[in-house]
């Protein structure tokens, strides 16, 4: 298996850091040091190196330095399938953000051709209780990862939508003005909904061969839409006077949740302990990697903020270890040094500070 992991990182004029550059090798890296110093930057930084809007899903404006605001830049040393990619990503006076790889400009989603990223961050905590777009953003992060095009359905069904969705808030009758949308709707819906099942699959197989400290949940697409292209158009046309009522489209891929069950307890993700909850969430990630690991040819790049949050000792030891037993630069933040005493010398151990509102990254 080869490996894929950062050998640089260079952040410059980047939310709190100036200019910060981080050498290191293919082990873990453990970020810590206080509140507000800028560690979960640096992870943002690197969750910009797979397709969409990285792990706060902000704009590329509200990721430049303030208050200069000219822009900012970060750049990466990607060893990925046994080449070595020079990777820039950057935005100018609040533009879109371009990228570069190897010195030629490239669309963003080609990204995932080179590299795979997970996260785990503490806004995803509440994922079983708050509402259904959170879940569903966190399955198409996983079908993504399996599926570089999916971004691509996405978008393509979203962009159809917003259009068919203002001709039903403009009573718009006519049949004709839906047919092609529609039908472009259909197809990318279709594929959507095929992806995202493929992906649970290839969670569910990766729980199941790996043996873990952490608990098992079973997971379910809940959705009620026709499996087939055919069938989805059919069903938007027949649909059309519900949603003119509405103003907007109600059957779709759109419309999908996510349930999860902690399978040894047979709960609800959703009722079980914080704790609990928040060790399903490590489970799926690790199977994730798993299962990427397998499909990919090399473990992903994880990213995982204050990851020892609501874990004991135990399972905070047992993270460790399977994150070094897949072989995975691992990214992880916490405020003391102590919260990666386990690891030893398996992992690079960087302080982050901050002073007068400039980050910095040094080794201890």
């Amino acid at each position: 298996m080869t490996g894929l992991f950062l050998s640089q990182l260079t952040l410059s004029h980047f939310r709190s850091h100036r200019r910060s550059v981080i050498d290191c090798d293919a082990r873990p890296v453990a970020l810590h040091g206080p509140n507000g110093a800028g560690k979960t930057n640096i992870l943002e930084a690197v969750s910009l190196f797979s397709p969409g809007r990285g792990l706060r899903r902000s704009s590329a404006q509200d990721m430049t330095r303030r208050p200069e605001a000219l822009g900012w830049k970060v750049t990466g040393i990607l060893h990925a399938q046994r080449q070595v990619h020079e990777v820039e990503i950057w935005s100018e006076n609040g533009a879109a953000r371009q990228t570069r790889i190897d010195a030629k400009a490239t669309a963003q989603n080609t990204l995932g051709r080179i590299a795979r990223v997970l996260w785990l961050v503490p806004a995803m905590d509440r994922l079983w209780i708050e509402g259904a777009d959170g879940r569903r953003r966190f399955l198409d992060r996983m079908t993504l990862s399996f599926l570089p095009d999916h971004g691509d359905q996405t978008l393509r069904y979203e962009k159809a939508m917003r259009e068919r969705n203002r001709l039903l808030k403009d009573m718009v009758r006519e049949p004709s003005w839906y047919l092609a949308l529609e039908n472009a709707m259909a197809e990318a819906g279709a594929a959507i909904h095929a992806n995202r099942l493929n992906a649970l699959q290839a969670i569910a197989q990766a729980q199941e061969q790996a043996e873990t400290a952490f608990p098992t949940a079973t997971l379910e697409l809940l959705c009620d839409m026709p499996d087939t292209a055919e069938g989805l158009r059919q069903a938007l046309a027949d649909n059309r006077m519900r949603d003119l009522t509405a103003g907007r489209t109600l059957i779709g891929p759109h419309r999908a949740d996510l349930n999860g069950v902690y399978t040894a307890k047979d709960v609800p993700a959703r009722d079980c302990s914080t704790g609990e909850q928040k060790a399903l969430l490590v489970s799926l990630i690790l199977a994730n990697a798993r299962a990427l690991a397998a499909d990919f040819g090399a473990p992903p790049l994880l990213l995982l903020d204050e990851v020892a949050a609501h874990l004991d000792t135990t399972r905070q030891a047992a993270l460790y270890d399977e994150i070094t037993a897949l072989g995975s630069q691992a990214w992880m933040t916490g405020t003391g040094v102590e919260l990666f005493t386990e690891l030893g010398d398996r992992a690079q151990i960087l302080e982050v500070t901050e002073v007068d509102g400039v980050s910095a990254v040094r080794r201890p």
